[in-house]
């Protein structure tokens, strides 16, 4: 096998890498790699047709990273949608991604709906992209028991949007946001909140 072989095989499995994956952002990133790699390819051994096929799909790709990466802190893309502790949709959610959410947060409980308890799903189009919920008990302090987001979208942060309500919590006599300790993998620092033990702590403007 010569050096360009291998680079043509590389490519391709790159081709086939990509879509193995769930993350969305990813998948576009490594597709375009491998095109990349197979233009290149087929460039120098002068197969011109396939030249054009992979600079086609690299643009294609280039494309939507650009508008994934434009609209991933735009809230024009992503909208917040307030639901009852006991909606349906939302249950349907929970136990749709019931083990996912058992991986990320190893806490999680569902537990009974209850005047106290707030929900959020946040939605990109027609796709429910996350899901976040929350517990007051009256001290100030808004609990956050779910931050969940979908394997598509887990290269984003869509539970942001929530945290930009700050006058929901507010107006329900809250200063404060804490979330839940011994999350996988979590954003907050990103978003303003203050390292707490193994939780983070929002403070939310007078």
């Amino acid at each position: 096998m010569t050096w360009l072989d291998a680079i043509g095989w590389a490519g391709s499995a790159l081709l086939v890498w990509s879509l193995l994956q769930s993350r969305l952002l990813r998948l576009r990133a490594l597709n375009l790699l491998g095109c990349v790699v197979l233009l290149g390819f087929n460039a120098a051994l002068g197969v011109w047709p396939m030249v054009g096929l992979n600079l086609v799909l690299a643009v294609i790709n280039i494309f939507y990273l650009w508008r994934m990466l434009a609209t991933r802190h735009d809230e024009r893309a992503y909208r917040v949608v307030q639901v009852g502790s006991d909606d349906e949709m939302l249950e349907y959610v929970l136990e749709r991604h019931r083990d996912d959410i058992a991986r990320f947060n190893p806490g999680f409980r569902p537990a009974k709906p209850s005047p106290d308890r707030a929900a959020f799903l946040v939605v990109n189009r027609d796709e429910v992209v996350g899901a976040v919920l929350f517990r007051t008990s009256g001290d100030g302090v808004a609990r956050v028991e779910l931050d969940y987001v979908t394997p598509p979208y887990r290269d984003f942060t869509p539970g942001e949007f929530v945290y930009r309500q700050s006058q929901y919590f507010l107006e329900r006599g809250c200063r404060t946001v804490v979330t839940p300790p011994g999350m996988l993998a979590p954003y907050y620092d990103r978003l303003g909140f203050r390292r707490s033990g193994d939780s983070y702590v929002l403070d939310l403007p007078a």
